[in-house]
Parts: structure tokens; C-alpha cells; sequence
């Protein structure tokens, strides 16, 4: 066991680099069953969510090969077609198997998917979809076992917005018959980045990055290289980090317009901003503004950054108001920020923060989920004495040494085992 032991008030001050997405290394390496031979990802992050990622192609009988950041992908000629429990339950984007596994070979069987337990993130959606393009879908003893020999492409308007469920079936559209239409489809810069990647490998889509994907169908894919775009979420991660500790820091490999929402609530609140091409700088100010947010689907607010601006907002001069639209269970980390000392009154899926700068104290805290335990991280550098931070293995899911890259800044904190 591991956890984090971090001692605030130190100001951050000095230049940090963002580390590739997770959250679009994580289809993109699913993507590679759509085709056999190797497929090479360059600025893949050490995550263990990409572990698990890795481990469950293997299961599969794909061979992974890691050398820094570039990973390599084998996909023979045949590959087993059941995603097994122990694996699946680990990650919730395993799920993203299902699609290539039945586009490719007609058939297959996966593990109903775990996760963050931040909310039922049905996958209800996927599965409608595979349905209307002619898949027979059964759940079974906690599997989906799906059918499919002769799918084709059909329109598809999806009820609610699903990263997923268009990760999913813009994959799988890639090998069906016929032109397949997604609307109401995500927009996320993941979803851009997976387009560009299937497209490398001989895949006809056009419009994502919009609500509505258009993806016709070919006979077979080919392998191709592919560099992972920077993570937004960890840049956003880090520009928080220097805000809430009154410091001046300039994240470095990110894509600004990815963090706009952000960018904006933080100018809002009355940081000084400075944009590069791939980078951000900010200067805090000695007081800040409090702002509401409300979390919505890209470009909107983020949903992963919530618990962060909400570490920030118990700093800040006055009362805010986060609401979260996307999950309906993203506020246990609450009850966490109030052991360290936060005003917060949570109500069904909007928080009431009164902020007051200096008002945390540290004490020991657990971490709930991949988020919740950057902002228990983020609230332990502004808190007096120590914050120590247990089940951090939901940080390592997600960020690539959080710790160390902290440090650079000038932050207490170090990892320990117990």
C-alpha cells in the first residue's frame, strides 16, 4: 500500500510538462484490434489504466511492447473474443473492446465494465447502437455477449452525450457495410484524436469534433503510427495546482483551447492568464474571486476538473456554486475536503462553497476516485501542518507522477509505502 504524505503553504513557482492523454490513449490502443499487425503510440503516459489496458489485449492475444513513452501493439491474424472479468472490472474503458472485437469478427463476449465509482455511467447507449446497425445483443451471467456476422451502417441519434458510446461505435462503424451516421455525438478532443488515428489506418470519417460523425465503412484497416495529444485534464490539474498555492507556473505541452472552459473561469476568478502555443502560465493573484460552474459535456466544463476548482473555491473570498450535470454521484470528495476543514454543503448535484483563504487544516483523508484524490492533493498544499492522502492507487489510474512533478514546483510532497 501507498499513499501521500503533503505539507502546504509553500507557493509553486517554475515550469512543468503535461504527459499524454489518458483519456484518449485508452481507445486508441483498443482501436488497434481493428487491425492486424503493429500498431505504434508515441507519448503514451505510464498510467496504470494503461497497465490494465495492456494486460487486457494480451488476454486477448495482442503482445504489447513499451520502451519511455512509445508502446507498440501486436495484433495477429485471430484473437479471442471474451473480455474476462478480473480484467474488465478494473477499467471502465475496457468496454471499448466491444466494438472492434464484434466489428472485426462478428462476435463478442465482455465483461460488464468497473471503475470509478462516481456514478452507473450505463452503457445502455453502446448497446443500442450495435443493435440498431444489426447485433444481437444478450447480457449474460454479467457479460455482453454480442452477434453480429453482417452489421451495417445505420443513423443513430444518441439520447444523451457518451464519450464512450461514440468511441465505441465509430470504431466499430469503421468495418461495417454501409455509411453509418452518429448525431448527437461528443465532441471531445479524445474523440478528434481517435478520428485522426482510425483514419491513419484506411477508416472514411469525417465531422468529429462535432455533433454529428459520418463514418463509412471499409473492407479492412491497416496498422499505423500515432503520437497521443497532451492531457488536458492533468494540465488543468496543474494550472489549479498554482492557483490555489498563490504561485506563478507555466504548464507546458498542452493544448490551450482544450482547457478553455477552464481558462475562462479562472480569468473569472482573477488569475492572470498567458498563452502560448503549447503552453499556459498563470499569475495568482493575493485574493481571488469566488465563481460558480457548472460541469457539462466538451466544451463545456469539465466533469474531471470539478473536484479541483472546487479545492480552489474553498480559497477563494466569498461563496460559489458547483453543479455537476454529468455524474450524478461526483461529490464524495466533499465530505473529504470538510475533514481538512472546508465550508461545503452538498445537495443532491449542486455544492454550496464558502471559501475562505487559509481556512484548511491537514489531517488524514482517503481518497474516493480518480479525481477526488488530485483535489485531496491540490487541498494538502494550501492546508497547515500535514495532509496525508491514502488509496492513492485511483491517482496512479490517471496522472503520471503527480508527486514528482509537484515537487518541481517547489511543493512538500512525497509518496511512501506503509
Amino acid at each position: 500500500m501507498e499513499r501521500i504524505r503533503v505539507k502546504g503553504g509553500t507557493p509553486l513557482k517554475g515550469k512543468v510538462a503535461v504527459s499524454g492523454a489518458k483519456n484518449s490513449c485508452l481507445p486508441l490502443l483498443f482501436s488497434s484490434l481493428l487491425a492486424e499487425g503493429e500498431h505504434v503510440f508515441y507519448n503514451v503516459p505510464r498510467l496504470r489504466d494503461v497497465d490494465s489496458a495492456c494486460l487486457l489485449l494480451e488476454s486477448l492475444g495482442c503482445q504489447t511492447f513499451r520502451e519511455n513513452e512509445v508502446l507498440k501493439v501486436r495484433v495477429p491474424s485471430h484473437l479471442k473474443v471474451l473480455a474476462e472479468y478480473d480484467l474488465v472490472r478494473k477499467m471502465r474503458a475496457s468496454i471499448l473492446c466491444l466494438g472492434p472485437l464484434l466489428a472485426r469478427f462478428g462476435e463478442a463476449q465482455v465483461s460488464m465494465p468497473g471503475g470509478c465509482a462516481i456514478g452507473s455511467r450505463p452503457i445502455g447507449l453502446h448497446l443500442d447502437a450495435l443493435e440498431s446497425m444489426g447485433a444481437q445483443i444478450e447480457i449474460k451471467k454479467g457479460y455482453v455477449c454480442a452477434k453480429g456476422e453482417h452489421l451495417h451502417g445505420e443513423k443513430f441519434l444518441f439520447e444523451k452525450v457518451s464519450v464512450g458510446g461514440t468511441e465505441n461505435i465509430m470504431m466499430a462503424a469503421t468495418l461495417v457495410e454501409g455509411i453509418t451516421i452518429l448525431e448527437n455525438a461528443a465532441k471531445e478532443p479524445e474523440i478528434v484524436d481517435l478520428a485522426e488515428y482510425l483514419k491513419k489506418m484506411g477508416a472514411k470519417i469525417s465531422g468529429a469534433g462535432t455533433s454529428t460523425i459520418v463514418i463509412e465503412g471499409v473492407n479492412k484497416l491497416t496498422p499505423s503510427e500515432h503520437r497521443v495529444i497532451p492531457d488536458r485534464i492533468e494540465a488543468g490539474t496543474l494550472l489549479i495546482a498554482g492557483a490555489i498555492t498563490g504561485g506563478e507556473v507555466q504548464v507546458l505541452n498542452c493544448v490551450p483551447e482544450h482547457i478553455r472552459s477552464l481558462l475562462d473561469k479562472l480569468e473569472e476568478s482573477g488569475f492572470e492568464l498567458f498563452e502560448e502555443t503549447q503552453s499556459v502560465s498563470i499569475v495568482s493573484p493575493s485574493e481571488w474571486r469566488p465563481v460558480d460552474i457548472t460541469t457539462e459535456p466538451y466544451p463545456g466544463f469539465p466533469t474531471d476538473l470539478q473536484a479541483q476548482f472546487m479545492a480552489l473555491m474553498t480559497q477563494a473570498e466569498g461563496t460559489s456554486v458547483i453543479t455537476e450535470n454529468v455524474f450524478e454521484n461526483r461529490f464524495m470528495h466533499v465530505q473529504e475536503l470538510v475533514r481538512l476543514g472546508a465550508d461545503i454543503t452538498p445537495k443532491g448535484r449542486v455544492a454550496v462553497v464558502r471559501g475562505k483563504k487559509g481556512g484548511l487544516v491537514g489531517a488524514p483523508v482517503m481518497a474516493t476516485d480518480l479525481r477526488a484524490s488530485a483535489s485531496l492533493v491540490l487541498a494538502g498544499l494550501v492546508a497547515s501542518d500535514e495532509t496525508v492522502i491514502n488509496r492513492i492507487y485511483h491517482l496512479d489510474r490517471g496522472y503520471e507522477q503527480l508527486e514528482n512533478k509537484l515537487s518541481l514546483l517547489g511543493a512538500q510532497v512525497k509518496r511512501e509505502s506503509y
